[in-house]
């Protein structure tokens, strides 16, 4: 893909993307992977989107976690009323959109607006987005709102970074360039045009048809998968090919498994049908299981490697540090 020059290792101390990093995405258009040409997007399809994902997160693992995160968001365009969409989604105009998928806040209905409160932690690249995405629990007429099982009714909405006070509260030992900061929303008013249900879809494409947690699945497993290529790739300047040759076949055997569900998804929305609960989950049991794998390659590596990758500045220490901060995304651990 054109302008990947630019996309370079990041310095592991630096909180965010220098305006050159941000410039070659945005050029690229890698924050608008998923979105329709329509658009202004590159509109790829599954697999394809995931090389994309697996190339970035080789590069650099703040680079690829934040692309896929926000590029992410922006897949909620196919969530939006269109005339909303359309809006959001002006091809002369750079749109980031991120958030939480946590329930942290409130939005009390007026009329037909929602008047929005609430801290919601954990959203990646939140310096550089120009919108916020948010799940909010319902109140009406001073009650919250719980369905039949007693669960919170709620929606998501997507509201402009105007509209926000960022919390400067991302201070981990990696990925410190996806800045994923918390952030706050007091007596915000919202047209229900901006909210949406994230299992609701109003465009056509195929990549709008994938049970979102699949795509969750797959969108993040495959940075685990690009990270650890990236990390042997370095490890091979200072180890011999033997004592690597059992990890390159687990990564690779792991990589080989993640397409195979990809190339069944892709087959499956083609001919207009989806994966079943069990499926959904076999996907997922395996996604997690391929993650420990991984995860035991790099500490089983990583004594061997010596003092050069204990040091701050090496590659190898960075591409560890954003790893193992990366293990901590929930996606896997439950």
């Amino acid at each position: 893909m054109q302008h990947w020059h630019d996309l370079k290792t990041c310095n592991g101390h630096q909180k965010v993307f220098d305006a050159e990093t941000l410039k070659a995405i945005a050029t690229a258009k890698l924050w608008n992977i998923w979105v329709p040409k329509t658009h202004g997007g590159l509109e790829l399809g599954l697999t394809e989107g995931l090389r994309t994902l697996q190339q970035l997160a080789s590069i650099d693992g703040s680079l690829g976690w934040t692309v896929t995160l926000c590029s992410g968001a922006n897949y909620f365009i196919g969530n939006l009323q269109p005339e909303t969409a359309a809006e959001l989604f002006n091809p002369n105009d750079v749109t980031v959109l991120g958030g939480s998928g946590g329930l942290f806040g409130f939005a009390e209905k007026k009329g037909d607006s929602y008047l929005l409160n609430g801290t919601w932690n954990y959203a990646t690249g939140a310096p550089y987005l120009t919108h916020f995405t948010l799940n909010a629990k319902i109140i009406e007429d001073g009650i919250e709102l719980t369905d039949d099982d007693g669960a919170p009714v709620f929606r998501s909405f997507v509201i402009p970074c105007e509209a926000v006070c960022i919390i400067d509260d991302w201070h981990t030992m990696g990925l410190k360039a996806t800045a994923t900061q918390s952030f706050a929303v007091t007596d915000y008013l919202v047209d229900k045009d901006y909210s949406f249900i994230y299992n609701r879809f109003y465009l056509p494409q195929d990549i709008f048809k994938i049970n979102f947690r699949v795509f969750a699945d797959l969108t993040l497993w495959i940075n685990y998968i690009g990270m650890v290529q990236h990390y042997l790739a370095e490890a091979s300047k200072l180890l011999d090919e033997k004592t690597l040759e059992d990890p390159h076949k687990t990564t690779t055997e792991a990589e080989d498994l993640l397409y195979k569900y990809a190339n069944e998804v892709e087959a499956a929305t083609a001919d207009n049908t989806s994966f079943s609960d069990v499926q959904i989950e076999a996907l997922h049991t395996a996604a997690a299981a391929s993650v420990k794998r991984l995860s035991k390659i790099l500490m089983e590596l990583h004594p061997l490697l010596g003092i050069k990758a204990a040091r701050v500045e090496h590659p190898l220490n960075q591409i560890f540090r954003d790893y193992f901060t990366a293990t901590q995304h929930h996606i896997f651990t439950r």
